[in-house]
């Protein structure tokens, strides 16, 4: 595989990774771009303990373009875009509009696939292979990066979850701080460990394993299974079965079988709700444990995958209990939910 680091007209970097070791990637950037006008800031809420990023420069981002002016198609002619290359495999570059830069992280786009109307679920397995390689890449460069403390590789799908640019992507955050989330997890495997001296992520999955209603999917080094108090309607999680902390530590065996596992869990979901219904919403991340902190090989990598349709046609809306208490109520029973996407195995 190869790696490819340009910049484009404004100084934001742009890095193509492609399968052939011979690939040339000298296209130049066209645009008459003005500089970056980024400027982001945190605040601590200090009542609940975390904090929140303020992005305000990114009201005015691109919004549902019309499909020949995607920024995220290659440039053809005079039809100048994020990518100046007339064709690509996988590129990732700095967000024209992050949330996070400079001292306070750095925020990346990906793009899967040059074609427009593809999606995840349709790369082949050594497209998605090659993700793979970007994400882990980009994970350990943003882990030199001073200001950055946890990097989350995320693909946000369909226009209910948000997406604005249609365009098969996703994004890398490199956070300037450790997510709430990622908090509550750490502080809870820290308590099991003092009270048990065992390791909480190694237990739920051998406590998945060993029931096994609620897997879904497994192979030689992956186990995918709708957790036990799952929050969404369908929701799995991927989790390696050697406990590893990000994908950097991952093997070359691990590597090679996820794109297989990752691709049937991806057409399983768009097989959910039957074959008339549009391609359903997701959201897929991976937790990977945080910069510089102890006992940091106690936190397990794992890939969390979920929709918010909850049946044809209806959304799972995060309405006054989700929202403002914290609190999930679901609609589907995890056992149900991992009953069905057994049935919709390839």
């Amino acid at each position: 595989m190869k790696r490819t680091t340009t910049r484009l007209a404004d100084g934001r970097e742009l890095i193509y990774y492609d399968n052939a070791d011979d690939a040339v990637r000298d296209a130049h950037d066209r645009r008459p771009l003005p500089p970056v006008t980024a400027s982001s800031e945190v605040r601590h809420n200090a009542l609940l303990g975390e904090r929140v990023g303020y992005a305000a420069h990114r009201q005015s981002r691109t919004y549902h373009p019309p499909a020949d002016q995607c920024p995220l198609c290659p440039s053809q002619g005079e039809r100048l875009s994020e990518i100046p290359a007339p064709d690509y495999e996988v590129a990732v570059f700095e967000n024209r509009f992050p949330s996070f830069s400079g001292e306070m992280g750095r925020c990346e786009v990906v793009c899967f696939t040059s074609e427009h109307d593809a999606s995840f679920a349709r790369l082949t397995g050594e497209q998605a292979a090659l993700v793979l390689y970007a994400w882990t890449d980009r994970t350990a460069e943003l882990s030199q990066h001073p200001g950055v403390k946890q990097v989350y590789c995320f693909e946000n799908r369909g226009t209910e979850i948000g997406v604005t640019l249609a365009h098969p992507h996703g994004q890398i955050y490199g956070y300037p701080f450790i997510t709430p989330v990622t908090e509550r997890v750490l502080r809870n495997v820290a308590e099991h460990k003092r009270r048990t001296g065992g390791n909480l992520f190694d237990e739920l999955l051998e406590a998945e394993r060993a029931d096994g209603r609620r897997v879904v999917a497994e192979t030689a080094h992956w186990t995918a299974f709708v957790p036990h108090a799952a929050r969404w309607p369908y929701e799995v999680h991927l989790y390696p079965r050697r406990r590893v902390p990000d994908l950097m530590a991952l093997t070359d065996e691990e590597r090679a079988e996820f794109p297989g596992i990752y691709l049937e869990l991806l057409r399983r979901f768009d097989r959910i709700f039957g074959p008339d219904a549009p391609p359903t919403p997701y959201i897929s991340g991976w937790h990977q444990a945080p910069f510089g902190i102890e006992d940091r090989g106690d936190f397990a990598l794992h890939l969390e995958l979920f929709t918010i349709r909850r049946s044809p046609g209806k959304l799972k809306y995060l309405a006054g209990s989700e929202s403002g208490m914290g609190a999930f109520v679901s609609d589907v029973l995890p056992e149900a939910a991992a009953d069905r996407l057994r049935e919709v195995a390839s």
